[in-house]
């Protein structure tokens, strides 16, 4: 895909920051809650303990992680771009909800810091674990691309984001760099691969 997008001129490598492992988890009646879902992880894992959904509501961000789940035969009640997004929609819309989110080891906080208990009932359910494996990477090249922010934090430990253009999947990772760098950081606004793409292409010369 990514050759096919942005064309043969480009040269591009994968360098592995992170590495997760499902946990095995007693799956247990899912009751009326309704789900959140953030990651693609958190899909996999959710199916592979042998979770089944009955009439729940689910939710959940980014396309990608939409994707894995209709391609389970989960049907998606709301997709968000971020976390953030989807806690604002939440707060405004989803009073009297019960909410159980099924997420990795190290997913950030941001329902539990939107959320008053006396108002939204929510508990994180954890599948499965991130360990970050802070590469040495001596290479030299023209961009680098992150796609999470425990990616940017495993990265920037031993190596430099200086003399490169840095691009970022979306808003959440750009602010996790931003603890790195004060370069310029591009950043997809629609928080999927296939935009992220792009926005590489068009920061390119014309030949």
């Amino acid at each position: 895909m990514i050759s096919q997008k942005l064309g043969d001129h480009f040269s591009f490598d994968f360098l592995e920051v992170i590495t997760t492992k499902n946990l095995c988890v007693n799956p247990f009646d899912l009751e009326s809650n309704s789900l959140i879902f953030t990651s693609v992880n958190g899909v996999k894992s959710f199916s592979e303990n042998g979770f089944e959904i009955q009439k729940n509501k689910i939710y959940c961000v980014g396309k990608t992680t939409e994707k894995s789940l209709t391609e389970k035969g989960f049907q998606v009640f709301r997709t968000e771009k971020n976390a953030q997004d989807l806690s604002d929609f939440l707060a405004e819309n989803a009073a009297g909800e019960k909410f159980l989110h099924f997420a990795g080891n190290i997913s950030l906080n941001t329902f539990q810091t939107k959320f008053s208990p006396d108002d939204i009932d929510y508990e994180k359910v954890i599948l499965y674990t991130t360990h970050l494996l802070y590469p040495e990477f001596s290479g030299k090249y023209d961009a680098i691309v992150f796609f999470s922010p425990s990616g940017v934090r495993s990265f920037a430990k031993f190596n430099s984001l200086d003399g490169v253009q840095l691009f970022s999947i979306g808003e959440t990772t750009e602010k996790e760099l931003k603890k790195f760098t004060e370069n310029t950081i591009y950043t997809s606004k629609a928080n999927h691969l296939d935009d992220l793409l792009d926005l590489i292409k068009s920061m390119q010369p014309k030949a």
